[in-house]
């Protein structure tokens, strides 16, 4: 197998010596320089710097119909950000998302990765129990380097609280992926009404993310 290792530090580690072991083709990346010092002296294999969810480390990478992609990451987001890449843009064939924040397994699911783990311990095991691999649920673009999975919640004074996603005329140049209203995970629709306390899960590029912001938290007009 190909086997790409996105990130991480002692899991990055763990991963490639369980892995070497049953004779795999390793990529590694990571994006900070002390541990790909660590990665190269440890298991004497060659480690790419940089951050793993840019499309040119990616292609510099050259992972392009890699069998498996790995993300170790500190950060859940660009987690999802890098898997998402490696799927849609260079056909990887599986996925698996380590997050932090155990309550990201559901939603990363549901927006269309393969597997989302939130312990490194079962990662290995993980690897080879996964079924085949689900549908993509959501269409989303990747032709920047990179996108941003945006979080916000939903506050009572927001002009788009208590209304439809039809009705508040949100930006194009972002998408609403899901709606997480505890319990629930939503993939919402026009028709879903956004509520005080809802987070809102937002993609779009870094450089639209700002005004996306402004756009959600602009406050109701108060009547005098």
């Amino acid at each position: 197998m190909r086997i790409v290792i996105a990130d991480g530090s002692s899991a990055a580690d763990y991963v490639i010596k369980a892995f070497r072991k049953i004779g795999n083709e390793l990529i590694v990346i990571n994006s900070r320089k002390d541990i790909v010092q660590y990665l190269v002296k440890s298991n004497q294999i060659p480690v790419i710097y940089g951050e793993p969810y840019k499309t040119s480390i990616l292609r510099e990478a050259h992972i392009e119909g890699a069998d498996l992609f790995i993300a170790l990451g500190k950060e859940d987001t660009d987690n999802f950000v890098s898997c998402m890449l490696a799927k849609k843009v260079f056909h990887v064939k599986k996925c698996i998302c380590t997050v932090n924040d155990p309550s990201y397994v559901e939603l990363f699911r549901k927006l269309g990765l393969d597997s989302v783990v939130s312990s490194t311990q079962i990662l290995a095991s993980s690897i080879f129990s996964e079924s085949s691999l689900e549908k993509f649920t959501k269409s989303m673009s990747f032709e920047d380097d990179k996108i941003v999975l945006t979080e916000i919640i939903v506050k009572e004074n927001y002009e788009l609280s208590g209304r439809k996603i039809m009705d508040i005329n949100f930006p194009k140049t972002g998408t609403i992926s899901c709606v997480y209203r505890k319990p629930s995970v939503i993939i919402p629709n026009g028709q879903t009404t956004i509520y005080p306390n809802d987070k809102l899960f937002i993609v779009s590029s870094p450089k639209e993310q700002k005004d996306i912001i402004k756009f959600v938290q602009k406050e109701k007009k108060v009547v005098q």
